[in-house]
């Protein structure tokens, strides 16, 4: 069991806007974990985290847009793809502080639909009021530069957030979630051992692995969703949790060789869902009444799913997925669904 005393309190000295609600809920699925017959599976809602229908990024845009304040900034540029849950709850973030905001949108997946460039996330990216600039992936770059120095020329002050809010500021959001999730075991007397979730910029893992410096019992199991090698997704873990203790924590480092990615689940690519991709939303949803989406959660709980009937959670007795969020960009793909 997890000691009092060895949380990440320093935590609570980095600046914060508050956006979300928070703490999440962490429930049990107990109608699920009955039907897959391992472990007992819990979810840690970040999906509730309550900024335009949520998602983990509210967590990271904590800090990240304190930081553009105490900059003075009155701007914000960011990147994602164009159905982007970054950009959505970017957003919602910046309408929320009343600061302007462009979202660099590139067409980096292959998926037809006729409403793909126009409903889901990007829909509500207008309702929100950003700034959209659709592009194909090799100009969105250049144009954020660009965008940057005309705002610069014009008196504005720009803040630029990198695709996803995962750097060293944005993973706070994630060590924060990290106190918080241990807290919720500790009140359940429940050993934390396993946390699986969908990784993806970074940020999010390395938030968790740095957050959980201290607990060599916990396991954070990242399913690649969107990195072609692995490698690279893990050497950016490894960074990031490295550059959020230098910064806050001296002399702790995370360990070698303790950074877990998972690439068996990322099928054609990202934002392409797998078959197990598409049975877990009709499971989880079916089961639980619970909204997976086809690019992160659903293709991370598919990877459970399939781990959990693989045997390779048979000495557990709890395991906690983190759901990220996403349901948004459920309208767009409503032909495989």
């Amino acid at each position: 069991m997890t000691q009092p005393g060895t949380y990440s309190h320093w935590i609570d000295a980095a600046a914060r806007m508050q956006l979300g609600f928070l703490p999440t809920p962490l429930v049990a699925l107990d109608r699920l974990s009955e039907r897959l017959g391992g472990p007992r599976v819990w979810m840690k809602r970040d999906d509730c985290t309550g900024l335009a229908t949520g998602g983990n990024k509210t967590r990271k845009l904590e800090y990240l847009l304190a930081a553009a304040r105490a900059e003075d900034c009155d701007t914000v540029i960011t990147y994602g793809a164009v159905q982007s849950n970054h950009a959505r709850q970017t957003a919602a973030a910046c309408a929320a502080a009343g600061i302007e905001c462009h979202l660099i949108l590139a067409r980096k997946v292959p998926w037809q639909h006729p409403t793909y460039d126009h409903s889901g996330n990007v829909q509500l990216d207008r309702l929100l009021g950003a700034n959209l600039h659709l592009l194909e992936p090799a100009e969105a770059a250049n144009r954020g530069r660009a965008l940057r120095e005309e705002l610069l020329a014009a008196g504005r002050k720009p803040y630029v957030i990198p695709v996803g809010g995962s750097n060293a500021i944005g993973a706070l959001g994630y060590v924060r979630c990290a106190r918080e999730l241990l807290e919720q075991c500790e009140a359940l007397d429940m050993d934390l051992t396993d946390i699986i979730h969908a990784s993806s910029s970074a940020g999010t893992q390395g938030g968790l692995v740095a957050g959980l410096i201290h607990e060599s019992t916990v396991t954070v199991q990242g399913i690649n969703v969107s990195e072609p090698e692995p490698e690279a997704l893990r050497t950016a873990v490894h960074d990031i949790a490295a550059q959020v203790l230098e910064d806050h924590q001296p002399g702790a480092a995370p360990p070698e060789g303790n950074i877990h990615v998972d690439h068996r689940f990322f099928g054609d690519g990202y934002g392409l869902p797998t078959k197990a991709t598409l049975e877990a939303i009709q499971l989880v949803g079916a089961s639980e009444g619970i909204l997976l989406d086809p690019v992160y959660s659903g293709k991370a709980f598919g990877g459970l799913i399939a781990k959990i009937r693989g045997g390779e959670f048979d000495q557990a007795s709890n395991v906690v997925f983190i759901h990220t969020g996403g349901c948004a960009s459920l309208p767009v793909y409503d032909n495989v669904l």
